[in-house]
């Protein structure tokens, strides 16, 4: 095993980390994103309504008109020419007279037109605040634009009939003075044959004018018709709900996703197994969360009790020659030390080893969900800190547990003043001897998070157990567990993750102070007893002793708790 740490490796990141942020956040989404579409849904009721009408009109010829160079019809009028006319003056003044307004250039914006493709029609669209004012202008401007068409026309048919007969005036005043000059000339002359064919000529003219000048003035004008008229839109075309409520909801669910982003950012609680490998801490196991809830060891073919089977295979792999001692601390305060430390100690021991647990959390450093007496089924005292203290014998204070034989247990005692203790050279002593007489030796630590003992029993050890809560331990304490074991140079096989577990110590309504849990009640009540050389009221007889550390040999215990008195 390898001591030495190197830090965490560079983060890295999948599609499965954001997966997990969107699971684990997926509330905040939800209500920005609803938040995004009721600010849509307001902004959309704030924008002012527009509404469109359109008319179609049929577009026919009239007078002379031609088609332009660069068309887009072939025909005798360019629509596109016409659809730029829509909103010339005389257009848009003639529909502000038929709507009374006087707001030109408004009415200029408000107009549109399209051109559907192959077709002679012309699509006059009109937008406006209201329905009604849209129907109106778009059938204005239809009206507006055929009579100014009509105007142009008939203007365009008088002016050629002007034209025509000032030419026939011209021609008349012509044939007068041809007229003057045959009657003076000789008749047998040539002069007046040339007359004569001039006069011919000139009255034919005549007559070929006043043909045209007689079929410009039947010539009926038709400049179209409106073939569809407006209509009083039922909806308006803006704002678009749709648009405005999708804009929203996009923009809650980013801010969400980024708030959710940010909320991971901040958080630094462990939350998986993917955060421990990112903070170099390898994983040996994870604890279903389905199980036992905190009181009692996992049963050997449970979920739980094959994941420790499957931790003790790898902490035996891990041993070398020689090296049997493991101990197991919590990155965070919590009961999760203890409840690995007990389901380890129990899959040592179903192998038919000699397993010896020692609960080295003192019971007042903080109220315990789960303690180690509870968990074994053994008595909560004596323990450890009250052999530290010499107030009762090593074998005095170990017990067997009550459904496993192999498993020998040394509870955490009831001196609460035993603080400082785990420092000395007995506890040494107590590791070194319980080294020679057992297969295995489990510590059980208390937290790097609350004191600097399991960096002292960590010393004692020769590989390390880290138990992690999810979403109560936070990354940073899993670093400085990993740091302070490094500093001790005992090796971190890895680290355990558990679901979080209640531990939660309980308040009196009176005062509000923390009242104190029936197992450690009892622990004071043992202290008080061992005051008095007895163990709640029974002094151990030898034979019970020697019952309860076979097969461990209870002869070296005693040599050693002589030797702790001197």
């Amino acid at each position: 095993m390898d001591a030495n740490y190197a830090g965490p490796p560079p983060s890295t990141y999948d599609i499965s980390d954001y997966l997990g942020l969107i699971a684990r956040h997926w509330w905040i989404a939800l209500l920005l994103t609803l938040a995004g579409t009721a600010a849509g849904a307001a902004y959309n009721e704030s924008l002012p309504r527009e509404y469109v009408s359109t008319a179609s009109v049929l577009v026919r010829p009239a007078g002379l008109d031609a088609n332009v160079a660069g068309g887009r019809t072939r025909d005798e009028i360019n629509l596109d020419t016409e659809a730029q006319l829509m909103r010339s003056t005389a257009v848009v003044e003639g529909a502000a007279k038929l709507l009374e307004r006087t707001d030109v250039d408004t009415l200029t914006g408000a107009v549109s037109v399209e051109v559907p493709p192959n077709t002679a029609v012309l699509q006059i669209k009109y937008a406006a605040t209201t329905a009604e004012e849209a129907q109106a202008g778009a059938h204005a401007f239809a009206r507006s634009y055929l009579t100014n068409r009509e105007g142009n026309a008939k203007a365009e048919l008088n002016r050629q009939a002007a034209a025509l007969r000032d030419k026939i005036k011209d021609l008349t005043e012509d044939l007068t003075k041809i007229n003057g000059k045959l009657s003076d000339a000789n008749p047998k002359s040539s002069n007046y044959a040339t007359l004569d064919s001039q006069r011919d000529t000139t009255v034919t003219q005549i007559n070929q004018l006043n043909n045209k000048v007689n079929q410009l003035a039947t010539e009926t004008v038709s400049a179209g018709a409106i073939i569809r008229d407006a209509r009083v839109p039922s909806r308006p075309v803006k704002p678009t709900a749709a648009v405005n409520y999708a804009a929203g909801a996009l923009l809650g669910l980013l801010a969400g996703l980024g708030v959710a982003a940010l909320r991971e950012r901040l958080d630094r609680r462990v939350r998986g197994s993917r955060d421990l490998v990112r903070d170099g801490v390898d994983v040996l196991g994870v604890v279903p969360g389905k199980g036992p809830a905190g009181t009692e060891v996992f049963t050997p073919f449970s979920p739980g009790g094959r994941a420790f089977n499957r931790l003790r295979n790898e902490v035996v792999a891990a041993f070398r020659p020689g090296e049997q001692v493991v101990v197991v601390t919590g990155a965070s305060r919590g009961p999760a030390a203890t409840l690995v430390a007990a389901n380890l100690a129990a899959a040592l021991s179903r192998t038919g080893a000699e397993v010896v647990i020692i609960g080295a959390q003192l019971p007042d450093s903080m109220t315990e969900a789960a303690p180690l007496a509870k968990l074994l089924g053994v008595a909560p005292t004596p323990g450890l800190s009250d052999v530290l203290a010499g107030r009762v014998s090593l074998a005095e204070a170990t017990q067997r547990a009550a459904r496993t034989p192999s498993l020998h247990v040394i509870t955490t005692g009831g001196t609460a003043t035993a603080a400082g203790l785990l420092q000395s050279h007995a506890l040494r002593d107590i590791v070194a001897t319980l080294r020679a007489h057992a297969d295995y030796l489990v510590v059980e630590a208390p937290s790097t998070a609350a004191s600097a003992d399991a960096q002292s029993l960590a010393s004692l050890a020769d590989a390390a157990i880290l138990a992690v809560e999810t979403r109560r331990t936070r990354r940073p304490e899993v670093a400085d567990a990993a740091e302070q074991l490094r500093r001790v140079g005992t090796p971190l096989l890895g680290a355990v993750l558990m679901p979080r577990l209640p531990h939660r110590p309980r308040r009196t309504a009176a005062t509000g102070d923390a009242t104190p849990e029936p197992e450690q009640t009892a622990a004071r009540q043992g202290e008080e007893a061992a005051v008095d050389g007895t163990t709640n009221g029974h002094k151990p007889h030898a034979d019970e002793q020697t019952i309860m550390l076979a097969p461990l040999d209870a002869s070296a215990l005693t040599e050693l708790d002589e030797a702790h008195r001197q």
